[in-house]
């Protein structure tokens, strides 16, 4: 190793500087967790966001504007933090078990019971909470301002690493302004707004099935509905969103336009995760385990929020139109013409896809079916929909997206959840693939073959297997964020919006990676 790395990658005395100040910083936070009693909570926590954002800025000031603008991907697997080494482990533990307090042990944080004051961390933030919804802190509180800060310096980092590309700055811009505002502030403001006579469903906006899994819960509709205008109109944008404007998006920019500048889990995965992309397993056999993994996240999602709705249906349709069997034969109707339509006009863009998508259509019209004549009142195949949604929420919402999507940043990369969990990204991706304009270009006369653009696909794509043979790269997977052009140092891949006509031109070019050339040679 140190034959291949004459160079030093140690840190020069600025960054050491830097470090050791958001260190300090992250100390506070960490006496506060051991129940210190500080005597201004107001001042302790300011002074602790502050010395972690300035010792961020500090080391990637001096990381980044000491050098000329460019590529700077070089010696990431000669870092241990970057390169699964001990302190990659190391701080990959510390992120799960951060998770997993804050999922399952929230007390430990200082959470206190109804009618208590909270302690610990959790006290430590309670005057930034009064300020902005009026209220004590929780844990999600502590969570989410956290989770903003994270993307506010890291995005402040990426944007020097990145600041030769226009395209990686306004995203990530873009992250950075929905995180703070629409995700973070806004829910705030509007909790400010509730009483006993008012009660706004103000702690998820986007509102947009099936990431929002509960979308459709009994509660939650009639939380919309009692709340006026405002809660109805939230409610008709996330019925909107499903079949009108994210395929609108989707067709004219990919799915790029919600994975990589609005979702908070991209924010985060691109900003502070960044660091950590080049760790994506690129293997067939993880591509595979993807496939089956997010196409059955999806069926999943579909039969719990159909299970939970026609749980609160009724049978008489004298009282109300919409009964269980009007709902059952409307989600099979639609599911129905879908597949059919995809089946007779875009079976060729799905291609393997092809046989995913038939089983998973074929799963759930049984279940349907078997909904309709095995499940009581509140129940579906004798399971209790409660136990359906809280089983989805604790393994797909806690565990893989928290646990695992974030506390394994260090160890899989930093799109673990979006690849194989995320059911919106696999819906999205679906219709990236069918009717996107969307596309990333190739030149493969200019490909040096250099693997950068690969190295840092955080989605696990060998983009360089695309680039040589000049063929444009439209997959379901890619989440648009353009790394790839950004890294490759002869120009070689463009993201476009173009036409339909064309975007999928696979060339059936002969590579040494795609046979065996001694079979080839042999067959007769």
């Amino acid at each position: 190793m140190s034959l291949a790395k004459p160079d030093s990658q140690a840190l020069s005395k600025t960054q050491k500087i830097g470090v050791a100040i958001g260190v300090i910083g992250l100390f506070i936070m960490t006496l506060a967790f051991f129940n210190v009693n500080f005597p201004n909570k107001t001042l302790f926590l300011t002074l602790s966001l502050v010395m972690i954002t300035l010792g961020t800025i500090i080391f990637s000031n001096n990381a980044y504007l000491t050098k000329h603008e460019g590529i700077k991907n070089d010696g990431v697997w000669f870092k241990s933090i970057a390169s699964r080494g001990f302190w990659g482990w190391i701080l990959g533990i510390v992120l799960t078990l951060f998770y997993i307090v804050l999922y399952f042990k929230a007390e430990w944080f200082g959470l206190a019971g109804k009618g208590e004051a909270n302690t610990g961390l959790i006290a430590l933030f309670d005057p930034l909470s009064y300020l902005l919804s009026g209220g004590p802190a929780s844990q999600w509180f502590v969570y989410g301002t956290l989770y903003t800060v994270a993307i506010l310096i890291f995005g402040y980092k990426f944007i020097l690493k990145y600041r030769h590309n226009k395209h990686e700055r306004i995203r990530t811009y873009s992250v950075m302004f929905f995180q703070l505002g629409f995700a973070f502030l806004i829910p705030e403001f509007m909790a400010r707004m509730n009483s006993d006579s008012f009660h706004l469903p103000y702690y998820d906006l986007k509102n947009i099935w099936p990431l929002n899994y509960y979308n459709f819960d009994q509660y939650r509709v009639n939380d919309f509905i009692s709340s006026g205008t405002i809660g109805l109109a939230l409610l008709i944008f996330g019925i909107a969103s499903i079949f009108i404007i994210t395929p609108i998006l989707t067709y004219k920019y990919g799915k790029r336009w919600y994975c990589s500048w609005v979702c908070g889990c991209g924010g985060l995965a691109e900003t502070a995760g960044d660091p950590f992309r080049h760790l994506s397993d690129k293997s067939q056999f993880a591509w595979k385990v993807e496939r089956w993994v997010v196409h059955s996240v999806v069926v999943f999602v579909t039969l719990m929020t159909t299970a939970v709705i026609y749980s609160y249906l009724g049978d008489d349709s004298s009282k109300y139109w919409l009964t269980k069997n009007v709902f059952l034969i409307g989600v099979a109707t639609l599911l129905t013409v879908v597949f059919a339509l995809v089946m007779i006009f875009k079976r060729q863009e799905l291609a393997k896809d092809a046989q995913y998508g038939a089983i998973g259509y074929f799963v759930i019209i049984i279940v349907l079916i078997g909904m309709h004549y095995f499940s009581g009142t509140k129940n579906v195949f004798l399971v209790d929909t409660s136990f359906l949604k809280s089983s989805y929420g604790f393994l797909i919402g806690a565990i893989f997206s928290g646990v695992i999507g974030v506390g394994f940043y260090p160890i899989f990369g930093n799109r673990v959840w979006c690849r194989f969990g995320c059911p919106m990204a696999a819906v999205l991706g679906f219709q990236q693939r069918l009717f996107s304009k969307f596309r990333i270009t190739t030149n493969g006369g200019q490909c040096i073959s250099c693997g950068n653009c690969s190295t840092y696909c955080e989605m696990g794509i060998d983009v360089r297997a695309y680039a040589q043979k000049g063929e444009n790269i439209v997959r379901s997977s890619c989440v648009g964020c353009g790394i790839c052009a950004a890294v490759c140092p002869r120009g070689v891949l463009k993201l476009e919006n173009d036409s339909m006509k064309g975007r999928i031109n696979s060339n059936d070019i002969l590579l040494g990676n795609d046979v065996n050339l001694m079979d080839l040679v042999n067959q007769k």
